[in-house]
């Protein structure tokens, strides 16, 4: 039989997905696919309830439902400093996933290059390879996590049709500051290259940083895709209701990239969400302070344990530094973290383009008694993990 298509040859399952399974093998706490163990808002659910005995069974408008559209538009508009048009400016997606799909086939051509911030999400570099894209890989240098404009600049000088920005960033928790945004910014138009946005962490910023949109930024928003869902922000990562906002030149194309991708987010779902658009800022302000709460709980546990982490300035994620462990693969690691200690995590080195082995990521969106049984089991993680393996931490609690 002939050759299947060779275009997936680069890139493994997703890392982060098999580790849940890892975890479901051992029955570990799974804090690796980062979905919370609560349920969304009960307005939200309470209204899904009703909208099952109201009809909406069947396909909503192929770019989303007019009330969510108009919903969102209200709200985002608040957040982005322009008024939002639902009718030309959005495009309802199933999931942020599909979204940076959708926005990516509809920028770039196959031959383009694509610059990913490195540790990225790992979709992006899959995305980039699927639209028959090259990507080009900045590094961002830890423990800050922040780029070098000089070798931003060389990136840019090899024109790319894009950059992808992950604000605030999956995996290592970056809030990029509004300097740093003026330098993407300007490199942009300078050299004609269009920003894809994946802001679904944009409600989870911890004090004293701030969000900033980089559509909102001057000359920005006619090429700037932006992309989020409510996953994150509603607790709802299994409703996969995602969207892109952008120009109506650009949803032009991204409603026909998304028509034919997947036809239409879930109806229903869609109906009953618009509850949650139209909540209140007293909900954003609790949503952040529930997360920080949560992040302060689990960080003050790693400090008891003796674990070295990077303090994350947004979304719900924590890098830690394994290097005392002297494991030479992080993969190994995270398999055995999840059968001797009960806890999932996902390797670092499925984020980085560079050879990183000594990071792993864990995330805190569970509930607070979830957390303390994490940190219970991580305290045994100095004896339960192979003494063979533990001559470099012979100074851990």
């Amino acid at each position: 039989m002939q050759d299947l298509s060779d275009r997936t040859a680069t890139f493994t399952d997703s890392v982060i997905r098999r580790m849940t399974r890892v975890s479901l093998k051992y029955g570990a706490i799974n804090l690796s696919q980062g979905f919370p163990d609560f349920d969304p808002p009960a307005e939200i659910t309470n209204r899904l309830a009703e909208v099952a005995h109201e009809g909406f069974h069947q396909y909503s408008i192929t770019w989303g439902a007019q009330n969510f559209r108009e919903a969102l538009a209200e709200k985002q508009s608040k957040l982005m400093g322009r008024t939002i048009d639902p009718e030309r400016e959005i495009v309802v997606t199933c999931g942020s996933t599909e979204a940076m799909m959708a926005a990516m086939m509809t920028v770039t051509n196959p031959g383009d290059s694509v610059i990913v911030f490195s540790p990225f999400y790992e979709n992006y570099g899959a995305d980039t390879v699927l639209s028959g894209a090259t990507p080009i890989y900045v590094p961002l240098h830890p423990p800050e996590f922040s780029f070098d404009a000089g070798e931003l600049k060389e990136a840019f000088k090899l024109r790319p049709k894009a950059l992808i920005l992950c604000n605030p960033s999956n995996p290592s928790g970056k809030v990029f500051t509004r300097e740093e945004l003026e330098v993407i910014a300007d490199l942009a138009v300078k050299y004609d290259s269009y920003v894809i946005t994946d802001e679904v962490y944009e409600h989870i910023v911890y004090e004293p940083h701030e969000h900033v949109y980089i559509s909102s930024l001057p000359g920005m928003f006619e090429r700037t895709l932006s992309c989020s869902s409510l996953s994150k922000t509603y607790s709802m990562t299994g409703w996969r209701l995602g969207y892109i906002i952008a120009p109506c030149r650009i949803v032009d194309v991204a409603r026909k990239v998304h028509d034919f991708l997947t036809v239409g987010a879930a109806a229903p779902l869609q109906e009953a969400a618009v509850v949650g658009l139209r909540f209140g800022d007293g909900y954003y302000r609790e949503l952040l302070q529930t997360y920080t709460g949560k992040r302060d709980l689990f960080l003050r546990g790693l400090d008891d344990i003796g674990i070295e982490y990077t303090k994350p300035d947004g979304a719900y994620y924590v890098m830690l530094d394994i290097s005392r462990f002297g494991y030479d693969s992080d993969i190994v690691f995270c398999e055995e973290l999840a059968e001797r200690v009960g806890v999932g995590a996902v390797p670092g080195s499925s984020f980085f383009r560079e050879d990183v082995r000594h990071l792993i990521r864990l995330h805190f969106a569970k509930k607070d008694e979830t957390l303390h049984e994490a940190l219970e089991r991580l305290r045994h993680i100095w004896t339960k993990m192979p003494t063979h393996r533990r001559e470099m931490s012979s100074v851990s609690k």
